[in-house]
Formats: C-alpha cells, structure tokens, sequence
C-alpha cells in the first residue's frame, strides 16, 4: 500500500467496499491515479477498540478465503498442539511446579489452594511455550506475517498472491526473526524481573513481621501492576512484528517505533489485549473441562469437540493479530515527501521488484 496516503483504515476500507458493490467478482483491486489523488484529502482519524474490531470485521469478509487458508494451514496446527500439551513433559511441570512452591514457602507465602494453582498453570504455560518455540517461530510467525500481508494487500486493493508473499518472506524473514526473539527477551526479561521483585519484597515483608495474609495481599497488588505492565510490553511487541514486516526496521529498533507509534492510543491496544486475552481464555478453559478432564458421560463428544474448539482458538488468534495490523494502521502518521510526493511501504517496494523479476 503506499504509505503517503493519510487516509484512516475504515474510511479506506467504507470506500473499498462501495466501489466493490459495483465492480464483478474477479475484478482486481488496483487503485487508479484519480483515486490516489482523493485519498490524498482525507484526514486521519484514529480509531477505537470497537472500530478496530468492526474494521477488522469487514477485512475478513473482504477476503475471507485468504484469512481462512491462513488460520488453517498455519494457525490451527499450533493451536492443536499447544492445546493438547502435546509436546509437554509432565514429570518436568511437576518438578518445576514443586520448585516454585518452595520458593514461595521460603518467602513467607502462605501454600494455600490458589496459590498452588497458580504455581501449577505458571509451569505448564513456561514448560509448554519452551516446547512449542520451533512452533511459534515458524508456523506461528509465518501467520502474523501472512496475516499482516494480506491486510496491507487489502488496503492496497491488491489480491494476496501466495509466490509474491514468499518473494518477501525470503527478503526480510531474518529480520523477523530477529524481533521475535527480542520479543520473547522482553516477555522473559519482564516476567524474571517480576519474579526476583516479588521473592524478594516477599522475603522484606516476612522478616519485617507482616501477617501471611498482608504478604498475600501485597502480593495480589504487585500482581495487579505487572499485569499492567506486562499487557502493555505485549501490546509494544506485537506491533513491533508488524512494523517489521510494513517498514525497515527490525530488532529492538522495532519495538522502540512501536512503543513511540502507540503513544496516545496505548488504551486502544490494551483493550485489544484483554479482549483476545479473554477470548483465549474461555476457550482454554473450554478445552480443558471439556476434552482433557472427563467430568461428564463417556468422553465420546470429545471427537467433535477437540477440533472445534481448535478451530474457536484458532479464529480468536487470526482476528487478534488482524486487530493488531489495523491498530497500527490506525496509528501510522503517514507523511508526504516534498521530493517525489509519496513513499511507499516495503511490502509495495517488493512486490514491485518482484513484478519485474517476473514473479506471478
């Protein structure tokens, strides 16, 4: 898409849809000079949660094939198995469960019910997410860049074609990398520095002669504030991989633009974070009662049920990180260059170097 026009992502989208009643099915979506020129005299409007999620709405109708193939082809196969814990060594979430209550009881934490749970689901999440990292940096890096091509194609009114995305994964999928794993040292570095903070105002409070109930009190408010803290690092992280999929910037110069992009809406991307967040959940919590713990009947409903509630954590994941490319969009200032009147972005400069190699 180019990168000089200012127009807000639902306006573009309004308007794609209108010329897209009166065009046929198989009509491209090229944009022409005169309508280049319109969108020039648009202004730029940001957008809420329920914008967002109403823009993103009408881009998976849009291209709702395309999104489909995506959540199926590459989606769906890590959620089954980072649901099913299928590469998880239980012996290893019990071990390391057993580590974490130790800690917690050596630094005056009273083991209460909750707080077992709470070392239990931290193990399985740390265990499971170690497991599945060959995953998470293939499959599931290679969506959100999927997903984040296919929007851009949208907004550029270009159909998504499969040989040009992967003329563009060759070019920049080391850089890619190179910010997913600075996001997981972020995400790593975020929760071992909450962990050492809380063992260790823990410990203060036990030597000073706080109750147990006070420490767990301090301790459910520590967690309440890394919580914030936390969500805002994710929200920073997942448009930084759009950002380095839509610009030239990769690594840690990533998510520095992105914490400069979102100053102003980081509200609109927490409240995308809780809404997914919340999504996952409930349906987490679904697989969890209803295909591994057999509470009902003879378990013959699990045939049906695993795979669709994949296919519900599959789809929450697609529209969360089309949400995330939108709110970018929506945060994205573009501005005109005097020198030649437009910039484009860096998926449109490769898809053209791949339009003259000859790439269909």
């Amino acid at each position: 898409m180019e990168i000089a026009s200012v127009t807000s992502p639902r306006m573009r989208l309004d308007h794609l849809e209108k010329e897209g009643s009166k065009e046929t099915h198989g009509e491209s979506f090229e944009l022409d000079s005169s309508r280049n020129v319109s969108d020039h005299n648009h202004q730029f409007h940001s957008m809420n949660a329920l914008e967002i999620l109403r823009e993103t709405v009408r881009i998976l109708r849009y291209n709702s094939s395309g999104f489909m193939i995506i959540a199926a082809l590459l989606i769906c196969p890590v959620s089954a198995v980072l649901m099913s814990n299928l590469l998880v060594d239980h012996s290893i979430v019990k071990r390391f469960t057993v580590r974490l209550l130790l800690v917690a009881k050596t630094s005056g934490l009273p083991l209460r019910s909750f707080l077992k749970q709470s070392c239990q689901r931290f193990a399985e999440t740390a265990v499971s997410s170690a497991m599945c990292f060959p995953l998470f940096i293939t499959l599931s890096l290679l969506s959100k860049a999927a997903v984040v091509y296919c929007v851009d194609c949208t907004y550029s009114r270009k159909s998504a074609d499969v040989s040009k995305f992967f003329v563009i994964i060759r070019k920049f999928w080391r850089r890619l990398v190179s910010t997913y794993v600075w996001m997981c040292m972020v995400i790593v570095g975020c929760v071992t520095t909450f962990f050492v903070f809380l063992v260790a105002a823990c410990s203060v409070l036990s030597v000073i002669g706080f109750t147990p109930d006070l420490i767990v009190y301090a301790v459910i408010m520590m967690g309440l504030v890394f919580s914030v803290v936390f969500a805002n690092a994710i929200v920073v992280c997942n448009i930084g991989i759009v950002i380095c999929v839509l610009e030239e910037v990769s690594g840690l110069q990533a998510l520095l633009r992105a914490g400069v992009l979102i100053k102003g809406q980081t509200q609109v991307g927490l409240l995308i974070f809780l809404g997914s967040t919340i999504g996952l959940a409930f349906v987490e919590g679904l697989f969890e009662h209803r295909v591994k713990t057999l509470s009902y009947g003879d378990g013959s409903s699990r045939i049906w049920e695993g795979p669709l509630l994949v296919i519900m954590y599959s789809f929450v994941v697609l529209v969360d990180s089309m949400m995330n490319t939108v709110f970018y969009f929506s945060c994205r200032s573009y501005s005109v260059e005097a020198s030649d009147g437009e910039c484009r972005s860096m998926l449109e400069t490769i898809t053209v170097s791949a339009e003259s190699l000859g790439v269909q």
